[in-house]
């Protein structure tokens, strides 16, 4: 596929017209724990992203949340990656009002043509990523290629949450985010009518078990996942074989 392709334009559209307040849709989506479920993400590369001598990737870098976190984390430097220029400038704005564009570094790329040489960083991290690529088996292979053997990755996706849950999740994300939305205008509002569905739809048509076998196919061993809020996130994590 193109980086043309109609999912490629969708998503650049939809960033383009909310990257002012990215930050507040993810809070809202998560119910308020997107920050938490950065936190536990980046928790799974801590073997690797504490050493002062680490290069740590974050592709889908957005507004250089997990970035930022990273890097008030652990020592290591961070290179974060994204298509949106709108996203990235706002990423630019919060790495250096934290004081940390001396670590970080933004670079605007996509996840299937990552601007990093193969076996390049020390560990690698993406995040909501999935849904907008028009291949998600392969961009995983090309993420987990700059990845040097026995580095790491993880990703954070949304997920659908299961039983009761369930039915309070679908009023949220088809009623509560459109109208939360409305009066930032449409292209909250398209965005919000968006996101719902196309979570559902994702893991309707990729279920767990499917995107696991895509990481051990692209390379990466010892995977593990986790359930976050009732299934309101799902976080996946392994280790490039060597």
């Amino acid at each position: 596929m193109t980086a043309t392709s109609d999912r490629k334009v969708h998503a650049r559209s939809l960033f383009a017209g909310i990257a002012g307040d990215y930050d507040r849709w993810a809070q809202l989506l998560s119910f308020g724990q997107d920050s938490r479920w950065h936190d536990l993400m980046i928790e799974t590369v801590a073997p690797v992203a504490s050493r002062p001598d680490a290069l740590v990737a974050d592709v889908a870098t957005g507004t250089a949340a997990v970035a930022i976190a990273l890097a008030r984390r652990y020592p290591c430097r961070i290179v974060g990656i994204d298509q949106s220029p709108e996203m990235l400038a706002g990423g630019t704005r919060r790495v250096e009002a934290a004081g940390l564009a001396g670590r970080i570094e933004l670079l605007e790329g996509q996840a299937e043509r990552l601007p990093l040489a193969p076996g390049s960083v020390d560990a690698l991290t993406h995040t909501y990523l999935l849904r907008y690529v028009d291949d998600p088996a392969a961009t995983l292979t090309a993420l987990a290629g700059a990845i040097r053997p026995g580095g790491m990755m993880a990703s954070l996706e949304f997920g659908v949450p299961r039983a009761a849950a369930l039915h309070a999740w679908r009023v949220w994300t088809r009623v509560g985010l459109p109208l939360f939305g409305a009066p930032g205008g449409p292209a909250w509002v398209r965005t919000g009518r968006f996101l719902g569905p196309s979570i559902e739809r994702f893991w309707r048509e990729h279920p767990l078990d499917e995107v696991l076998g895509w990481w051990a196919a692209a390379g990466m061993e010892n995977i593990r996942a986790r359930r976050l809020s009732l299934g309101g996130g799902i976080i996946v994590w392994g280790t490039r074989t060597g």
